[in-house]
């Protein structure tokens, strides 16, 4: 890894016209710069001298550059520490790692303590890229989890799109996640990258990715086949009013029915009707394997996903089951917010056009209504907003070429 500072590297990409200076980005970047500086100054074995050093919890609106400085970040730490350097994952992937953890420690005493102490162990940094919290299990792991790691001084260096104090709002028993919330507040320093522009947006080369489906069945499967034409991929089953070929793919010990798939070395592409990747029991975690195994997804007949998420008032005698709801409070006679009918799905659509854009894989969309409709009303709008943003970046020649 580089040695050169976070500041050095950010003014080199300016210099260079690389990059535009950003206000915003040159005050988080500074405070990068204060952080790397302390890390540069430890040399003992032990993370007790770690302990006065507080992380970064960078947060702001899509396309602020929050990953992009980040990384300028973990670039520069150079090995030393023993060996106990920085561990960098997106966040999905963290979680996923901890519930294995979790299952290989099942009957022991305080899991949770124990994978704390391994990290600190291993690592003096610890970043994570889009910190969010949606989930329940999550939430719960989370809130002892991050005072153990913290308790051990671990620097934990994050990006996220909102505050500490936003997150898992409105969740499941949120007032068991909120020592956590004050936990990320204690030790690290907050900062708002709010710069006015959407970095990802800037002027790009067009190259399509999300096609609009014809109104009659006929246009729409001569559509399909010319997207499978362009991969060497032969149809098997498309369009609603076609006969459906039993033919899945095992993910974490599911099937998944695919319409058509090519495993060749280098090419490695697979073509899903949505309902089939983003109506069923799916989770990040499934998307996170189909991206360790292709190079590009195609996704067919993604239907309009707007609609109105409600509140009711919470009778007494009632439970929740946290399927498909998302709760405010939850004592009787306080409101609750139910998802609209698809929010479900645009929840795992969000993860997986996340997933694809982590690992640079190339995503062919088709849908009934145009880009810009696809999720205009619901309970999931501000997460919406960074899936808008990179479905914009994913269909450009920069985002192709940049692999």
């Amino acid at each position: 890894m580089s040695n050169i500072s976070p500041l050095k590297q950010y003014q080199n990409l300016v210099d260079s016209k690389k990059i535009s200076c950003d206000v915003s980005q040159q005050q988080a970047v500074e405070q990068l710069q204060q952080l790397f500086l302390n890390l540069q100054r430890i040399n003992s074995k032990s993370n007790e001298n770690l302990k006065a050093i507080k992380g970064i919890y960078l947060w702001g609106k899509v396309g602020r550059g929050k990953t992009f400085l980040m990384d300028l970040f973990v670039n520069c730490l150079v090995e030393k520490f023993d060996g106990k350097l920085c561990k960098r994952q997106h966040f999905h992937h963290f979680m996923r790692d901890i519930h294995s953890q979790l299952n290989e420690l099942s009957g022991k005493s305080e899991p949770l303590k124990i994978i704390a102490r391994k990290f600190s162990q291993q690592y003096h940094v610890l970043c994570f890229d889009e910190f969010f919290v949606s989930d329940i299990g999550d939430a719960m792991l989370l809130g002892n989890l991050l005072q153990f790691m913290f308790d051990l001084n671990i620097v934990v260096v994050c990006t996220s799109n909102c505050e500490p104090i936003e997150l898992y709002r409105n969740g499941l028993q949120r007032e068991r996640f909120l020592p956590a919330i004050d936990a990320i507040e204690q030790n690290t320093h907050i900062l708002h990258l709010n710069g006015e522009h959407d970095h990802r947006l800037r002027t790009l080369t067009f190259e399509q990715n999300y096609f609009e489906l014809p109104y009659s069945e006929e246009d729409q499967l001569a559509l399909h086949q010319i997207l499978l034409d362009r991969f060497g991929l032969k149809l098997q089953n498309t369009g609603k009013n076609s006969s459906v070929i039993e033919t899945g793919i095992s993910v974490l010990g599911r099937k998944i029915p695919y319409i058509a798939k090519n495993i060749e070395e280098g090419k490695q592409v697979i073509c899903f009707e949505f309902s089939a990747l983003c109506q069923g029991p799916r989770s990040h975690f499934d998307y996170i394997e189909l991206a360790k195994n292709y190079k590009t997804i195609l996704l067919f007949n993604i239907p309009p996903m707007s609609g109105q998420a409600f509140e009711r008032i919470k009778a007494r005698g009632t439970e929740d089951n946290g399927s498909n709801i998302n709760v405010s409070a939850n004592k009787t006679g306080e409101r609750e917010v139910v998802l609209a009918p698809m929010d479900d799905a645009v929840r795992r659509f969000i993860a997986l056009v996340d997933e694809c854009y982590d690992c640079q894989i190339n995503l062919f969309l088709t849908a009934y209504v145009p880009q810009n409709e696809l999720y205009k009303s619901g309970a999931l709008m501000f997460e919406f907003e960074r899936t808008k943003s990179r479905l914009v970046e994913m269909g450009s020649l920069e985002y192709l070429n940049n692999k």
